[in-house]
């Protein structure tokens, strides 16, 4: 699937969103540059690459992570004042080559799909231990920050749908978002979500006991 995809695409810089293979990111997209990107990708492939930048996010050109994901516009719709809300459905993980200068108003890359040729295919189900830590850790995690969740829809959940859903979700860091992205496959993806979730958990409790 990763020859069709195209090699050159224009991508939208955001802090926190992740687009996984088979999951879905709205949107709301309101700067003009950003709504030209829309309207060209409508009628074009509809294919935009959701990239975080690496710091300094209010900058005009922030670097950017070299991983990011491609998604399709799935569904989209143009406000009376011309904002869009958009969702993107998840198809592949990219790498950027290099960006392409002067284009367009905004940010395009010439991306390789070569490391995630495995995106294509339906992931293999996590073992039943795993699965049982997450959803443990999970219950512990929103506990601790105060949230709550949809527990029967939680546990109807499958294992991809879950582990991504948590790593778009769940409030981490950018950095740590990051390396849910580019984690090898949806197992170790859970693996590190449970490091992570647990990190969190015991670091809000060494900071209670400091106060």
């Amino acid at each position: 699937m990763s020859t069709l995809l195209p090699t050159s695409i224009p991508v939208f810089p955001l802090a926190g969103a992740l687009v996984f293979p088979r999951s879905s990111l709205p949107l709301h997209i309101f700067e003009p540059r950003y709504r030209t990107m829309i309207k060209d990708a409508l009628v074009g492939p509809r294919l935009i690459g959701m990239v975080q930048p690496r710091a300094d996010a209010d900058a005009d050109a922030p670097e950017l992570y070299s991983v990011g994901g491609l998604g399709r516009i799935s569904r989209c719709e143009e406000t009376d004042d011309g904002r869009f809300l958009i969702t993107l459905s998840g198809i592949n993980r990219f790498r950027i080559d290099h960006e392409i200068e002067g284009a367009a108003p905004y940010r395009q890359a010439l991306v390789s799909y070569d490391e995630f040729l495995a995106d294509s295919l339906s992931a293999e189900p996590l073992s039943a231990t795993l699965r049982a830590a997450l959803e443990s850790d999970l219950r512990d995690f929103l506990d601790d920050k105060g949230l709550s969740a949809d527990w029967s829809a939680i546990e109807a959940s499958d294992d991809e749908t879950l582990v991504n859903t948590l790593a778009t979700v769940c409030p981490f860091a950018p950095v740590e978002k990051q390396a849910l992205l580019e984690a090898r496959d949806v197992r170790a993806r859970a693996e590190l979500l449970v490091q992570l979730m647990r990190f969190a958990i015991g670091a809000d409790m060494k900071t209670t006991i400091l106060q």
